[in-house]
């Protein structure tokens, strides 16, 4: 295990966009595992591994690079660490980029579904504020402690960590039809 934690040290220092991508789409991925297994009870026989795999490519050809690419910028705009610099990135993050990142994110996964741009608009319409308040409800506490005191080439990690619940919701709050 410590040789797997080491090996994962050195990617993300030498690739930290492809270590962020693979630990977002293997997140995705176990995000959609427990909520068709744990919150929606479809068993091993009813599991739809097409979605499970949807979800992961969403972490790594999306999730990953936009919010890893956000973590950079944010840092960028707003450097340091100290408790001011942590609630601005906050409200910056959580007053601009979540709300729309979580519409394209809505978007990504309805376009992957099969939806047509009117049922996708739609599914939209549904579930946006129920995810964005839910949003609210778990981020802004997790990227305080996380703006704080995580160093950026372990932010989306971190979040990550947390976001299996976040996923797990996500995923069948968007597979949901």
């Amino acid at each position: 295990m410590a040789a797997l934690w080491r090996g994962c040290g050195r990617l993300l220092a030498r690739r930290p966009g492809a270590a962020q991508a693979l630990t977002a789409g293997a997140l995705m991925g176990a995000g959609d595992v427990i909520a068709q297994q744990l919150v929606e009870q479809r068993g091993l026989r009813g599991h739809h591994c097409t979605r499970t795999l949807k979800m992961m490519a969403i972490g790594f050809c999306f999730v990953g690079p936009v919010v890893g690419s956000w973590y950079r910028i944010l840092d960028w705009l707003i450097p340091g660490n100290t408790k001011v610099v942590a609630v601005k990135k906050v409200i910056l993050d959580q007053g601009g980029f979540a709300p729309c990142f979580l519409g394209c994110f809505l978007a990504v996964t309805g376009a992957t579904n099969g939806l047509s741009v009117q049922d996708n608009w739609s599914k939209i319409q549904q579930d946006y504020m129920d995810a964005l308040m839910t949003n609210y409800c778990i981020w802004p506490p997790v990227q305080i402690a996380n703006f704080y005191f995580v160093p950026l080439q372990h932010r989306l990690a971190v979040v990550q960590c947390v976001a299996i619940v976040w996923n797990c919701y996500l995923s069948w709050k968007a597979n949901r039809m």
